[in-house]
């Protein structure tokens, strides 16, 4: 499903999405529109399922554990679904994206220390049908507007 949007909606969406309780006068103010027009549209939007629901995020702070790192793996192609289904079972298994390009797969992982981060990476690298992990540890969120 294609879904088209103008410069006004996405505006608007971007503000949504930095806070979901941002005041209507607020967005219509910095979009330069009239506040029964954003409220128009966000009708409009939430209508034709753009928007499906609000939600809050948590204070990055609260959120324990505290290391995160994105790992890209390259995997034998005939090996890939009990890879999937052995990090679908870890706990720090946050995400798991297959991906174009010279990697397979990017996976996200939420662990207590780097020192469990470590022996996990050693046990994915050890897997059946891994040929290569490349991590990167997560040092800050600069701009966040991901699902919750």
């Amino acid at each position: 499903m294609r879904i088209d949007l103008d410069a006004i909606d996405k505006k608007i969406l971007a503000l949504l999405m930095d806070n979901a309780r941002l005041p209507v006068t607020t967005i219509a103010r910095s979009v330069g529109i009239a506040r029964t027009t954003v409220i128009a549209r966000i009708a409009a939007l939430e209508k034709r399922q753009v928007i499906v629901g609000y939600g809050l995020k948590l204070n990055p702070e609260l959120q324990q554990p505290a290391v995160r790192a994105y790992v890209g793996l390259s995997v034998e192609a005939r090996f890939a679904p009990a890879l999937i289904r052995h990090l679908q079972q870890l706990p720090e298994t946050e995400t798991l994206c297959a991906v174009s390009g010279a990697i397979d797969y990017m996976l996200t992982l939420r662990c207590a220390t780097t020192e469990t981060l470590d022996r996990l990476l050693d046990q994915i690298g050890a897997l059946d049908g891994v040929r290569q992990t490349s991590t990167s540890i997560i040092l800050s969120k600069r701009i966040d507007r991901g699902a919750l």
